[in-house]
């Protein structure tokens, strides 16, 4: 289910705006500090319930999370800071949003937390791979590519279709997906790196 795998054969997609970026000057650290802010705003906005707007901020933080790494690529300057910073970056917008979404009313606490733990035990497996010599894993049934589409997907539900399914709003079970299949990720990325070390 990972989207994470077809990066490859997205890479054009993304190669106009990084053009335009160079010819503007912009930098790699711009777009990580982008994605972070658009991550902070949608949190704060799923915790307002202003949905429409959480939605294309969520959109723009993937935007620019991914023009970070190309474009550091494309300006051949990409470094390890680079890569640190990508990371912390991602998990502070994976907490801002989720506890913006369970904090606004979508799930309780216990659903949000269930959720929380699974998505950073997923990617701290994927980096924990990275550590211990193993490589950086992006496998598993979801990684963030999937997790920022079905966010998209979740909020267009509730904004267009609006009633709850068995008393959660689909943002709401999308943070019981997400506390699911972010620990079973943890657990096959576990398995993967037991192997291999």
């Amino acid at each position: 289910m990972t989207l994470d795998r077809f990066r490859p054969y997205v890479a054009g997609l993304i190669d106009p705006p990084v053009r335009l970026s160079v010819r503007l000057g912009l930098t790699p650290n711009f777009f990580s500090v982008a994605a972070l802010l658009a991550a902070f705003a949608a949190g704060y906005a799923f915790y307002l319930g202003w949905i429409a707007a959480a939605v294309l901020l969520v959109a723009g933080n993937a935007v620019f999370d991914a023009l970070d790494g190309a474009l550091a690529r494309e300006l051949k300057i990409a470094s390890l800071r680079g890569d640190f910073i990508d990371h912390v970056s991602d998990r502070y917008a994976d907490i801002v949003i989720i506890v913006g979404i369970f904090a606004g009313g979508a799930a309780s606490w216990q659903i949000g937390v269930f959720a929380l733990t699974g998505v950073l035990m997923s990617s701290y497996m994927g980096t924990q791979a990275q550590a211990l010599g193993v490589g950086r894993y992006y496998g598993g049934i979801l990684g963030r590519a999937d997790r920022l589409v079905l966010l998209i997907i979740a909020g267009v539900l509730d904004l267009v279709v609006g009633s709850p399914v068995f008393g959660l709003p689909y943002l709401g079970w999308l943070l019981v997906i997400f506390g699911v299949l972010g620990h079973y990720t943890a657990l096959q990325r576990i398995l993967y790196v037991w192997k291999r070390i």
